[in-house]
Formats: structure tokens, C-alpha cells, sequence
């Protein structure tokens, strides 16, 4: 069988030999006898879309450690592919565990896990966990991207802030809502416009939108979308980045990003499976800001303007408190007030 390894600027083909007599045997051989896990992704967008980015980096850096042997296709879209590839991939390969988003394809991933007990199938899901072996995780980044809030809600001159998001879903309103509040929380005068492109992966869109925020007044935008950056670099302001850090991008327009680290998932699913001992789980705690699994990634002190030294302060005494357990950022799922869609 053939798998697409895709990463930015190159294109790997991985030709998967399945024998009968395959020492690897089942999905849960590999693992009782000791032998490497096989690992596949399975990402409905493209591997540069920051969501599966993450998912997909996590896994690498388990394959570089040499703790799993890892393979993955990418681009599957929404349209019925998610549900044969997985089939495909379940029945030739035999992977050890499937990681991957499932979203839009919810109802096609749950069937093809209920077919395959012995897999361990891992995905971003806003459901629950289903026996025997489906667990779920979600990027739980709310707490950073209230600190990020923070910062701008500091930092902006004109007193408008901006976001520029996928669909207005509940992972993506909570942390729009947490930013929201932690700019409301050092600056009660600012105004915060919310754009939805109504897309998980078009830089285009996302650009499209920022810029007609900036064109209203905007001056510090949060870039939940790829495509954002871009346009802050353009026009001279400040950006925030969404799940890595993505000061590369702009080292003079982006502040910081809410980071979403998905080792400690990986990590513990890994373990579990090695173990013999995977549950169907939630694995909400992984992605929190308490296990590392979420961080605001370190203020860039050189963008424009630079940053103020006492709110930088405010921010790390914030972050202090929501890790010892003093202060909890509020989980806001609802569609943000005077939101807007767009595409």
C-alpha cells in the first residue's frame, strides 16, 4: 500500500510491504512483543494547517527518539476518503495506533474504529471516548490564549483588537472567548472583532479577513487561522500565532502564539499501548497548560513598539497563577458576541 509522507516543499512516498508472515502480526502484536509500534497519521487537511501540524510534530519527534515507526497521509478532505483510507490503511497495515482529527469525518472515523478492536484509534474529537478504543483529545489552549489576550489588549494603540478564525465550533469559540476576556481584563475600553473564514485551511481567506480588520481599526491580531500573520507583516502590526510558535513567520510583527504541544499525548498514549494497558479515554488533562501541553510561547520583546516591561510582568504573574491553581480562565464555548462570517 502506498502512503503520502508530505511535509513543506517535498513529497515522500512510502511503499508499505504487508506479508503474511510479518513479525509485526497484529495491531497489538507489535507492541506485546516488544517490537517498535507502528504509528499512522490520518489528517483531513494538509499537513501545513497548524492543528494536524502539531498532531503530526509530536509524532516525528516520537519517531526520531525511535519509540515508533510513523507514517501518514494527509489532504483527505471531507468528502468520504477519511473512512476508506482508514479501512485501507487498518486492514493492510495494521498499525499498533491511528492518530488523527476527526471533526468532520466523526461518524465515518467511529465506524471503521469499531471494526478494528486490536487498534488503538486516537483522535481530536469534540465527542467521548467509545469502548474499547477510541480515545479522544482536544487542543484545551484556552489558558494561553487568555495571556495572550492580555498582551493585547496591553499593547494596542487604537484600543481594537482582532480575531480571525475557522468555524464558529465550540474548540474554536472557547479560546476566541478566553482571548477575548484576557483583553477585556487589563484594558475594559477595548473592542475585539471576531471574523470567521468558515474554512479550516485557507491562507487566502484568512489574509482577506485580517487585512479588512486592520482597514477597521485593528492593530493587534490573534491568528487562529494560517494566513493572518501575513497581513499583519504587511501592514505593520502586531500579531499573535496559533498552536506553534510562530515568531519565524514575522519576528517583527508576532508578539507571541498560543501553543498547542501534543507530546504528553503522544507520549502517554505510547506508553499505554507499549504497556498492553489502552483505555478509550478523554485525554482533555494532556493538552492543559498544567502537563505542558499548552504554553504561551516566550514574548518577543523586538517586535514594533516593543513590549512593556510591567505588562510582560502582569502576564507571567497571571501565568503563574492559573498553573498553581489560584485563578481559572473560564471555559466559554458559546459563539463570540458580534462575531462574524465570512467565505
Amino acid at each position: 500500500m502506498f502512503h503520502r509522507r508530505k511535509s513543506i516543499g517535498a513529497v515522500l512516498i512510502v511503499i508499505a510491504l504487508v506479508a503474511a508472515a510479518c513479525s509485526s502480526g497484529s495491531g497489538d502484536g507489535a507492541a506485546a512483543d516488544g517490537d517498535t509500534i507502528k504509528v499512522f497519521g490520518a489528517y483531513a487537511t494538509q499537513i501545513e494547517e497548524p492543528w494536524d501540524g502539531v498532531i503530526h510534530q509530536a509524532l516525528l519527534a516520537e519517531e526520531t527518539a525511535g519509540n515508533i515507526i510513523y507514517d501518514f497521509t494527509d489532504d483527505i478532505g471531507y468528502s468520504g476518503d477519511m473512512e476508506r483510507i482508514l479501512t485501507e490503511v487498518a486492514q493492510q497495515d495494521k498499525p499498533d495506533i491511528i492518530f488523527g482529527d476527526a471533526f468532520g469525518n466523526e461518524d465515518a472515523v467511529r465506524r471503521v474504529a469499531g471494526l478494528f478492536p486490536d487498534i488503538a484509534f486516537v483522535f481530536g474529537s469534540g465527542g467521548g471516548p467509545a469502548d474499547p478504543n477510541f480515545a479522544v483529545f482536544d487542543n484545551w489552549i484556552h489558558e494561553p490564549a487568555y495571556l495572550a489576550g492580555m498582551l493585547a489588549g496591553g499593547l494596542t494603540t487604537t484600543n481594537v483588537v482582532g480575531v480571525v478564525g475557522g468555524f464558529p465550533v465550540p474548540e474554536v469559540n472557547r479560546i476566541t472567548n478566553a482571548f477575548v476576556a484576557g483583553a477585556q481584563s487589563v484594558n475594559e475600553g477595548v473592542e475585539v472583532k471576531v471574523t470567521f473564514i468558515n474554512s479550516w485551511f485557507d491562507p487566502a481567506a484568512a489574509k482577506e479577513a485580517a487585512l479588512a480588520q486592520i482597514d477597521a481599526g485593528t492593530d493587534v491580531l490573534y491568528a487562529e487561522r494560517f494566513g493572518v500573520i501575513e497581513a499583519a507583516q504587511e501592514k505593520g502590526v502586531l500579531a499573535f500565532g496559533n498552536m506553534s510558535d510562530q515568531k519565524d513567520l514575522a519576528p517583527e510583527s508576532v508578539v507571541s502564539s498560543v501553543v498547542w504541544n501534543m507530546g504528553p499525548t503522544v507520549s502517554y498514549v505510547v506508553d499505554q499501548v507499549v504497556a498492553g494497558v489502552f483505555t478509550a479515554q478523554d485525554l482533555k488533562d494532556f493538552s492543559m497548560l498544567a502537563k505542558g501541553g499548552a504554553s504561551l510561547a516566550p514574548i518577543n520583546t523586538g517586535v514594533t513598539g516593543g513590549v512593556d516591561q510591567a505588562l510582560t510582568d502582569e502576564v507571567n504573574a497571571k501565568q503563574l497563577e492559573i498553573e498553581s491553581g489560584s485563578f481559572r480562565v473560564d471555559i466559554n464555548e458559546a459563539e463570540p458576541a458580534g462575531s462574524i462570517s465570512s467565505g
